[in-house]
């Protein structure tokens, strides 16, 4: 007689979640994003930037506005533009708009209610 195998003992996936959740490699958000792509002088600051940085990959001088990625030499950052990968990020981050902080609220049901859904039950009580 064999034994009875016990279940195995997963991480069900959630290393990934961790990963997602860490600050370290935190991307700007979309519509920072968008803002800086289309405001030339912001964008001019970011892809030619005045002072040095240690901290970021190629000391800060080789970036992708559109994907928000520092790249450590101007062959890889060429070849990161060439990539479909960032012609798809780039053509939503230039042509799509980003959510409004209204437009947020209003999707997660807050804001403004002008009690249509009340006022057809009312009227049915009231007949």
């Amino acid at each position: 007689m064999g034994r009875i195998q016990r279940k195995k003992r997963n991480h069900h996936a959630r290393r990934d979640i961790s990963r997602a959740a860490r600050t370290r490699a935190r991307k700007l958000d979309y519509d920072q994003r968008h803002e800086n792509a289309l405001d030339a002088s912001k964008r001019a600051n970011l892809e030619a930037p005045t002072e040095l940085d240690p901290d970021k990959a190629g000391l800060g001088m080789f970036y992708c506005v559109e994907c928000d990625r520092h790249f450590p030499n101007s062959n890889d950052r060429n070849a990161h533009l060439a990539s479909k990968l960032h012609k798809r990020i780039a053509k939503k981050v230039l042509t799509e708009k980003p959510y409004t902080h209204e437009e947020a609220l209003r999707g997660a049901g807050i804001g403004v209610d002008n009690k249509q859904r009340n006022s057809d039950r009312i009227e049915a009580e009231q007949e």
